[in-house]
């Protein structure tokens, strides 16, 4: 019988043969020692139904990652338990929405983990505020090997949650990983879509493109010259009368009590300029009609950010629908009545539909 050796395989053989044999690495060596704040510094209240500690993991370009770990209080110690590693929103950091989801999740049975994404909050990676589809994706992959080898997590009931823009990863995650058992995207975006097309399609020519891409290639010199990274800034503040209506919404949780935190790009000064540079030309959900393994997309009715979750409806199922729930096969759609963007952020408008969630997961972890 021929032995057939798929192309990443002949890849990665061809690579080992060139390189230094006696060069290897060990899995400690793997693993940075991060100095994490220990004090409870949420921007939701701490829950006496879950255990809490700190946890690292790392990813396969070696970048050590930042967690909080929650489990349900009272679990035995042979207990095998589901998980599900949270992570998101874009720009945000584990103590904002992904702490808060992970901890509910917690509550109703789950061991969980959120996460903060390399290169931001109390992960490592440098230079700070980066972002990639790619490694941003690999975030992901690396919670899954990290909870796959916990003595108390069964590998075989492993989902994802993806938040914002880290729905379009965590999307992205489960077209590559089927270790991924079950996949929720809430209130999600797609970096790709909206850095190539814009809101809506509003800058959707090569020539606005083209734009994109002199000014990022222009500020790359800068920086280069200047060797600093420009931010973008945050979540714009004070803020203007004639904002849009997404952007008060994004400062009501980012910039006040509600949602601030000191670690948070969209709470401070953003991302680097050219952080999101590759968003441009890898589209995220290119190979998502492949998924087999379940997912829920959950978005706010009202949300301006309704369309990306629709869009990754349609490319898993070939099925096009506007602003109503909808499922086909293990895929669902499940739209929020009159619930926007950042309602499903937090519990402020008590809309985010824990219950949906849970018998999503209770289903399709088993």
């Amino acid at each position: 019988m021929k032995k057939i050796i798929t192309a990443a395989t002949l890849v990665a053989m061809l690579f080992t043969s060139c390189t230094n044999k006696e060069q290897t690495t060990t899995e400690n060596s793997m693993e940075q020692t991060l100095t994490m704040t220990q004090e409870w510094d949420k921007t939701f209240p701490k829950s006496d139904k879950v255990d809490h500690r700190k946890v690292t993991f790392h990813n396969r370009y070696g970048i050590t990652l930042a967690a909080d770990m929650y489990i349900p209080k009272g679990t035995g110690n042979n207990v095998k338990l589901p998980a599900i590693a949270v992570s998101g929103p874009f720009g945000a950091v584990k103590e904002q929405s992904s702490g808060l989801y992970a901890q509910h999740m917690a509550e109703r049975g789950y061991l969980t983990i959120a996460f903060d994404p390399s290169y931001t909050g109390e992960s490592s990676g440098e230079p700070r505020r980066m972002a990639s589809p790619d490694i941003n994706t690999e975030d992901f992959l690396a919670a899954v090997d990290f909870l796959s080898v916990q003595d108390n997590v069964d590998p075989e009931r492993i989902g994802i949650i993806g938040i914002c823009g880290f729905g379009g990863m965590a999307v992205n995650a489960a077209a590559i990983d089927p270790r991924i058992k079950a996949t929720v995207a809430s209130t999600m975006y797609d970096m790709s879509k909206v850095s190539v097309e814009g809101y809506f399609k509003s800058e959707d020519t090569p020539a606005q493109r083209m734009e994109k891409r002199k000014a990022i290639a222009a500020q790359r010199t800068e920086d280069y010259r200047t060797g600093t990274y420009k931010r973008a800034g945050g979540v714009v503040d004070p803020l203007p009368d004639d904002a849009p209506w997404f952007v008060k919404d994004y400062h009501a949780y980012y910039k006040t009590k509600r949602g601030y935190h000191k670690r948070s790009g969209n709470s401070t000064d953003g991302w680097n300029v050219i952080g999101t540079q590759s968003f441009l030309n890898q589209p995220l959900l290119a190979w998502a009609h492949e998924i087999e393994t379940p997912v829920l997309l959950v978005h706010g009715e009202k949300a301006h950010s309704r369309y990306f979750s629709e869009y990754a409806f349609e490319r898993m199922t070939g099925k096009k629908v506007e602003g109503q729930s909808a499922k086909q096969g293990n895929k669902e759609l499940l739209i929020i009545p009159g619930a926007s963007h950042v309602d499903l952020y937090d519990d402020l408008a008590a809309v985010i539909p824990y219950d949906n969630i849970d018998q999503f997961f209770k289903t399709n972890l088993k």
